[in-house]
Parts: structure tokens; C-alpha cells; sequence
């Protein structure tokens, strides 16, 4: 065992060094952050099947530009998240201001106010849903008159190919870089709902996401290669990646990066562990959990490995 060392922050520290200053401290989370970027730096460029997670509310913080770096950076191959991702991707596209709020903030009356809370962040009303539901009236259309029938994951890729001038944008970054996005929670959102109501509008499209699965079992049932996962929250994007990788025997490498308790028996707090049992991760793996929030320490984690640490 290696013995714990003492941290010196010297003048002009970069990421780097702070990264090697975590490996010191060690304890608690320090070397927990510290080995999660040496597990995905193994695996990512060991493994061909490359997967990034992570939920609707962190799009709706300034970590969305570093979520379209990762992608962008060609590090990531699959994409799984949630509506609202899609919804603060799409919103934040269309001009939507996302203003610096607080938690403590009364809520009755923001909202007579018309302002939405998420968290500490505030969403004006006119910021939201009306931008959502006229991106997708232009996508709705555009979709339905190349054909009638789309999977999820290729209406947004259609929609990323229409967003191409946001260089923060997750769908437009996975578009330039070919890279799938799942949404098995599609509807759960003002996304779904405004296809809905476009399709109830008139408008000739079909959505069915049996077309996705089908695209997901094309990546995940082969068995050859390995597979890294970066996975930052939890819920059912988590879930589905986990889920999917069963069927190619277990993820090779898994970075969890969480605040949930595992106690309760949540998925959002299972470790990789419990995975394990079920076989989304194999017992060979090379797997860790950060505890922490994501909106400090996934910057660390992309720098590193975009940039390179060490």
C-alpha cells in the first residue's frame, strides 16, 4: 500500500497538479476522482462500445457546454439521457435565458411571476416551453416530409443537424460526430408532448422507439470489444445503459459520478457492485464510484481527458 502524502498548492497549480494533489489526499473522495480518470482513460481508449449518461437538470447549468465537449471530443460513442436534457438543450438553442438563481428563492412567487425553478437556477416561462414547442414544430415538419415513421434517436439527430450553429448544443454535437442519443423517457418532457400535439395537429409522423432498440441491440449484442461508461446521476438513462450492456456480457470499465444513497435500494444509488450481480458489469471490471456533485466534479474529469492529466 502506498502511503498517504500531504498536499502542497503551489503557485499557478494547474488541473494537472490538482489531480495529483487529490491522488495524495487520497481520503475521501480524493482518490476516488482521481482513480475515476485513470479507469476512463484505460477504457475508453481500450473499448468500442463508449457510453456517457446523465440527467435533464445538469443541461439546464453551464455544464452542458462541457457535456458537448465530451462529445465533440469524439470520446463518447452512445449517449443515454433524459426529456428534459432535450428540452434545456433545445430551449438554451432557441434563446432561452437561464438566469442564476438561489434554492431559498419563494417559490409561490416565482411563480406568479411566471419563472420556473430548477434548483438554484431560474427559467422564465417564455424561456421554456413555447421555445421547445416551435423547435419542434419546424422538426415535426421537416421529419414528415422525408418520411412518416422515425425512431427517437434519428429525430434527433435530425434535430442536432438543425442546431449545428450552437456550439454548446449536446444534440448538435452529437450530430457533427455521428453519436447515437437514447431517450427511453422521450415523451416525459415538453419534447414529447409537443410531437404529440403536432401529430394531433395533422402533422404525418410517427414516432416508434422499437426503432431505437433495434439500433441499440445492433451496438450492445456484439460481443466483441470492450465497454467503458461514464455514468453521471442516475434514473432510467443510467439504467438503460447498464440495462443494454448486460447483453454483451457487463461493461469492462464503469465511472459512476452520484449523490444518491445506495440504502435505499434506488438504481440511482446502486453501486457498480450491485450491477454486477445482475450482470451489467463484469466481476473483471475496473469500476469506481464518485461521490459528489457533478457540476463540480465532472469539469475535472472532462479536463482530464480532453486535455490529458499527467
Amino acid at each position: 500500500m502506498e502511503e498517504v502524502r500531504d498536499c502542497r498548492l503551489e503557485e499557478g497549480l494547474r488541473v494537472e497538479g490538482l489531480v495529483e494533489c487529490y491522488r495524495d489526499i487520497h481520503g475521501f473522495m480524493a482518490g476516488h476522482l482521481a482513480e475515476a480518470i485513470e479507469v476512463l482513460r484505460e477504457g475508453l481508449e481500450a473499448s468500442s462500445v463508449r457510453v456517457l449518461t446523465f440527467t435533464g437538470n445538469l443541461v439546464a447549468t453551464g455544464l452542458r457546454g462541457v457535456l458537448a465537449q465530451l462529445i465533440d471530443g469524439g470520446l463518447f460513442n452512445v449517449v443515454f439521457t433524459t426529456a428534459g436534457a432535450l428540452d434545456h438543450d433545445i430551449a438554451r438553442f432557441m434563446g432561452g435565458k437561464y438566469l442564476k438563481g438561489r434554492f431559498e428563492a419563494d417559490d409561490t412567487e416565482l411563480h406568479r411571476r411566471g419563472v420556473h425553478r430548477l434548483g438554484n437556477i431560474f427559467i422564465p416561462v417564455e424561456s421554456y416551453g413555447p421555445l421547445v414547442e416551435r423547435f419542434v414544430r419546424t422538426l415535426a415538419e421537416r421529419a414528415a416530409g422525408v418520411r412518416g415513421e422515425w425512431g427517437v434517436y434519428e429525430l434527433l439527430r435530425l434535430a442536432g443537424s438543425l442546431m449545428e450553429g450552437d456550439r454548446d448544443s449536446i444534440l448538435a454535437a452529437a450530430a457533427r460526430r455521428g453519436v447515437d442519443v437514447f431517450v427511453p423517457g422521450w415523451p416525459d418532457g415538453a419534447f414529447g408532448t409537443s410531437l404529440f400535439m403536432e401529430r394531433q395537429r395533422g402533422t404525418r409522423i410517427t414516432v416508434d422507439y422499437f426503432r431505437d432498440m433495434a439500433r441499440l441491440a445492433d451496438i450492445f449484442f456484439p460481443q466483441e470489444g470492450e465497454a467503458a461508461a461514464l455514468i453521471v446521476g442516475g434514473g432510467i438513462s443510467k439504467h438503460h445503459a447498464i440495462w443494454w450492456s448486460q447483453f454483451r456480457g457487463g461493461l469492462d470499465y464503469a465511472v459512476y459520478v452520484t449523490t444518491a444513497v445506495e440504502y435505499d435500494g434506488s438504481l440511482s444509488g446502486a453501486h457498480p457492485r450491485e450491477a454486477v450481480s445482475w450482470g451489467k458489469i463484469k466481476e473483471s471490471s475496473r469500476r469506481v464510484v464518485v461521490y459528489g456533485d457533478a457540476t463540480i466534479t465532472l469539469p475535472v474529469i472532462a479536463y482530464c481527458l480532453l486535455h490529458g492529466c499527467g
